[in-house]
């Protein structure tokens, strides 16, 4: 049975991003655009992994992730923070809230899914391995459809409230 995986992320494009992603390495990818759903669907969905965005509208990542922590039903998920944020401050604030992994944007391909195979590591592995080289290709073209270039990092859009990254 495929490992489920919600993903927290207000820019819509980052979202699909990264939920065509996990669905490519053999991940139930479930989205949550508003970081204000974040709570009720990690109850209803019973995740194995939550990817969380950090700088969000309304609530932010180190919110929900404290929150999450907190309750008993859901303080065992592991949760990855994905955020422009990149000082080594920044990553000793987002694990002190409570996140197992950090992932710092723009986004490597390879990083991401390596830091989701070690919290979720029964995870799509053995399908992807039977995919043989299938899987590796959707996520070039996911890249490439992207970026215009077959690269492992992508620049993922900084929203109307994030700041560009670089």
């Amino acid at each position: 049975m495929a490992k489920r995986v919600l993903v927290v992320e207000d820019n819509e494009l980052n979202l699909k991003l990264f939920c065509d992603l996990l669905r490519a390495h053999d991940f139930a990818a479930e989205p949550v655009a508003d970081g204000r759903e974040a709570v009720a669907r990690a109850r209803a969905f019973e995740p194995d992994l939550i990817v969380m965005d950090i700088q969000m509208p309304h609530v932010t990542g180190f919110d929900l992730i404290r929150e999450m922590k907190q309750d008993a039903g859901l303080r065992a998920i592991p949760i990855m923070a994905v955020t422009a944020y990149a000082g080594r401050e920044d990553e000793d604030r987002i694990r002190a809230a409570g996140a197992n992994a950090y992932v710092s944007k723009p986004i490597s391909l390879a990083r991401f899914m390596e830091e989701v195979r070690a919290l979720v590591p029964e995870g799509g592995e053995a399908e992807a391995a039977e995919a043989g080289s299938e899987a590796q290709p959707e996520a070039e073209a996911l890249a490439t459809a992207e970026t215009g270039e077959p690269e492992a990092k992508l620049q993922v859009e900084a929203g109307p409230d994030k700041p560009e990254t670089s």
